[in-house]
């Protein structure tokens, strides 16, 4: 059997455990799946369990390569649910989002976007239910059918509002193992604190307020408008979990490498997404006392300019944006410590809006996925005492 007939073999056998269920492009949820021994592999037909790692190697890394997009990337994920030898060599072949640019397991959603460009992504809107989809596009188009990433459900309370996020589109509730951050505001909806379930880098504190579970790793402030003066929303973002290092030449951003296994669930299934490649390990080691306590990394929206005769205030989104919105912003890296509040010129987050309840969110290096979706959450919010 030549290599070219044993990948395409391979890749059909990999296809049908996909079809199965293990990860669809729009999934309704996150599947468990459990490690499966070579010896049951090799009895359930998966006669590939067994192969001689130099050769493993070579398919998985062929197979990686051969389907960069989704919906075709998930058979790079069943590959990792084959058995565990698998899941051993997919886990070092596949990259982080930082380097590769793509997001293949659901941890990748709380690591660093890419630094060459920036992932296009769009957000759909429900009205009815109040809650938010996040999706990453397939193709170049400003929409399409995309690949489900995270949801997000608005809770009001009477002092303020919350969005709880999470990995399952059909379970965005507190409780559930899926959720992995919220995002909290002030009574005046003008302050914003974005809570991560985890820890986003060994040695995080907890919030003092709700200790459980809370780890603040952005702040958003939107500048008030008392004297109703008209022109955009003006918001500045300070990035807790970032060092204002990450920016510069040879920085790094801190970067999870898997979600943590709680007491309540020793399954599998949560190692299973730790996907992270062995040249990016240096990033997940604590943060020295230097890091903590230099500054933090500050994003402010890029100022737009007054457009004469179309009689607006006016930006360059690049073709991603097409209706005029309050809402529409350009976050880009603010050095406060110069004189002048250097700006980078380089756009860390856009958001703009495409459609009466479709909306794009193109992010990249040095936040993630989770961290964007946040941010752009908090623009939702009517702002009375900003507009």
């Amino acid at each position: 059997m030549s290599f070219r007939s044993m990948i395409r073999e391979m890749k059909g056998e990999v296809g049908a455990i996909s079809r199965r269920g293990l990860l669809r492009s729009r999934t309704p949820s996150v599947r468990r799946v459990a490690a499966v021994a070579p010896e049951e592999a090799a009895r359930q037909g998966f006669c590939w369990a067994e192969l001689p790692p130099e050769l493993l190697r070579e398919v998985l890394a062929r197979v990686e390569e051969s389907e960069p997009r989704w919906p075709r990337r998930r058979d790079v994920v069943a590959c990792a649910g084959v058995c565990r030898s698998w899941r051993g060599v997919v886990r070092e072949i596949v990259r982080v989002p930082e380097e590769s640019g793509r997001l293949t397991f659901p941890i990748s959603v709380k690591q660093p976007g890419p630094r060459d460009a920036p992932l296009k992504c769009f957000i759909q809107r429900n009205r009815t239910t109040q809650t938010y989809y996040l999706y990453i596009g397939l193709t170049e188009a400003l929409t399409d059918d995309g690949k489900f990433i995270l949801a997000a459900r608005k809770c009001h309370r009477p002092t303020c509002t919350e969005y709880l996020i999470s990995l399952d589109r059909s379970d965005v509730s507190k409780g559930s193992h899926t959720c992995i951050g919220k995002l909290r505001s002030n009574f005046l909806r003008t302050k914003f604190t974005v809570y991560d379930v985890h820890p986003p880098h060994a040695g995080a504190v907890a919030s003092k307020r709700w200790p459980a579970g809370n780890y603040p790793v952005s702040h958003i402030y939107y500048e008030l408008n008392v004297l109703g003066s008209r022109g955009p929303r003006r918001m500045r973002c300070v990035m807790d979990s970032i060092p204002a290092s990450a920016i510069e030449q040879g920085g790094r951003a801190p970067t999870q490498s898997g979600f943590p296994l709680s007491n309540n669930d020793s399954s599998a299934s949560i190692s299973f997404f730790k996907s992270k490649s062995s040249r990016m390990d240096s990033s997940t080691a604590p943060l020295s006392t230097q890091d903590q306590a230099e500054s933090k990394l500050v994003l402010k929206n890029k100022s737009p300019r007054w457009h004469e005769n179309l009689q607006c205030w006016c930006l360059n989104f690049h073709g991603r944006v097409t209706v005029a919105s309050v809402k529409n912003f350009q976050l880009v890296a603010t050095d406060e410590s110069a004189p002048t509040n250097q700006e980078h010129e380089d756009t860390t987050l856009q958001f703009g809006k495409i459609g009466k309840d479709l909306f794009t969110m193109d992010y990249r290096y040095p936040v993630s996925a989770f961290q964007a979706f946040a941010i752009c959450l908090s623009s939702f919010d009517t702002k009375l005492a900003c507009e």
